[in-house]
């Protein structure tokens, strides 16, 4: 059955709903369980039941499935001690499901501008534990992220997108180490204006990511578009090499850029021009 919504417009609850088979969908740690962030509200900020983070078990074409959403409009998708917990547990359950003879697949939907401020030692140790939870999950089942949204993906988390066996991206998407805002307060608007939007694309955008090889699918906004490539790579299975075992290639690579220059997209791409080599 089509279905031509946009999926960056989607929820983080639909988008999860939108790429499990039809009728299948079961959420964990609902909104009606109250998970709270317990550090919110002392700060002044309103905390959401379900801190921002989905996490729905269905089937994709018929087998068992695991989809985990992060809600980008809740605290910019940032990463909690609950939030982080519910990731980081759905994907070691769902890695235990693989050791004991039920092949669950996995997919993560990325919204996020990294760790939590306001939560920010335990936020980063429960990333880290989302890191070792995808290194162990891939071993068995291709890790599928989308980065779909103008949120992005930054921080820890961007990290964690490089973990994933696979990285679908549309045009709107963004993807690095470093949000532009924390950019341009460390090192001035003249290196890097946070504001010139044809800039940050040009820089962090899903296309510009695409052709320097980072991301393995650039996907148009919808619905459709977005279940075919990630159909297509589960039915690829594991990779015989995930890109992040080939980490020595790229930091000779960085090794060679001249930092003194401003960076543009062509060098970006130029950078990362050529075949990986193991």
């Amino acid at each position: 059955m089509r279905d031509d919504r946009s999926f960056i417009e989607l929820k983080a609850r639909e988008r999860a709903r939108s790429l499990l088979d039809l009728g299948t969908y079961r959420e964990l740690l609902d909104p009606f369980e109250g998970i709270l962030s317990p550090w919110l509200a002392p700060q002044g900020i309103v905390p959401q039941s379900d801190d921002g983070m989905v996490v729905a078990k269905g089937t994709i074409n018929g087998q068992p499935a695991v989809v985990i959403a992060i809600e980008g409009t809740f605290q910019g998708g940032s990463m909690g001690e609950v939030s982080g917990a519910k990731m980081a547990a759905a994907l070691e359950l769902a890695a235990e499901d693989n050791r004991n003879g039920i092949p669950t697949q996995a997919v993560l939907c990325l919204e996020t501008g990294g760790v939590r401020l306001q939560e920010a030692n335990l936020g980063l140790a429960a990333i880290a534990d989302i890191h070792a939870a995808i290194v162990d999950l891939r071993r068995y089942t291709p890790v599928i992220g989308i980065v779909a949204g103008t949120v992005g993906c930054f921080g820890g988390m961007s990290i964690a997108a490089a973990l994933c066996s696979y990285l679908i991206v549309t045009r709107e998407a963004r993807l690095g180490l470093n949000g532009p805002q924390v950019i341009e307060q460390e090192a001035g608007i003249e290196e890097y204006d946070s504001r010139d939007r044809p800039f940050i694309w040009s820089m962090t955008g899903g296309e510009v990511r695409y052709q320097s090889g980072l991301v393995d699918a650039l996907v148009g906004d919808g619905v459709n578009a977005v279940k075919g490539a990630m159909n297509d790579f589960i039915a690829k299975g594991v990779p015989e090499k995930h890109r992040t075992d080939n980490y020595q290639w790229y930091l000779d690579r960085l090794t060679q850029f001249d930092t003194r220059k401003q960076a543009d997209a062509e060098q970006i791409k130029a950078l990362f021009a050529g075949e990986e080599k193991a």
